[in-house]
């Protein structure tokens, strides 16, 4: 399966910095006994994130695996890819937002996390367990640490629903 990019999300949701698209955001209450590690308590993210980051969750708890998530480092941010910023804004100064898209993260949808950032650095050896990261993907997402531009601590959306 091909990697989603932003302009798929794009195609299927909107501009992540129009009103129309942030007022599809939620809070999701993550239930009590998904409340692990340091994952907050309440998360505000996009509707389709939440069966697949849910499944997740469950996975790390059954399988051994939340003991390794140490850090929680986002979700929703709307920006550019690192390293792509004055790509995206030369292209939306050019009035080209769908070629700009393609240079935003999928964070910018709410449909992406990251954790254990500080070990797991964009352009980095990834250092998550295979189990951990399985418990990602068994749920429906993406590793970044699969990328070639290795980001070990990004997960995203595999699937558009």
């Amino acid at each position: 399966m091909a990697t989603l990019t932003g302009l798929d999300f794009y195609k299927k949701f909107g501009h992540p910095g129009k009103k129309k698209f942030i007022n599809t955001l939620v809070v999701w209450d993550v239930p009590e006994e998904l409340e692990i590690g340091f994952v907050p308590k309440r998360i505000y993210c996009h509707p389709a994130l939440i069966g697949p980051l849910e499944r997740a969750f469950k996975n790390l708890i059954a399988r051994g695996h939340v003991n390794e998530l140490k850090t929680w480092d986002g979700c929703w941010n709307f920006r550019p890819k690192r390293g792509y910023e004055k790509a995206y804004e030369r292209l939306m100064a050019a009035g080209k937002e769908e070629q700009a898209i393609k240079y935003l993260s999928i964070h910018s949808w709410a449909c992406a996390i990251d954790a254990n950032a500080a070990t797991n650095g964009l352009g980095k050896r990834p250092t998550l367990s295979k189990g951990f990261v399985k418990c990602f993907t068994d749920a429906g997402f993406e590793w970044g640490g699969n990328w070639s531009r290795p980001d070990g601590m990004h997960f995203q959306l595999a699937a558009l629903p």
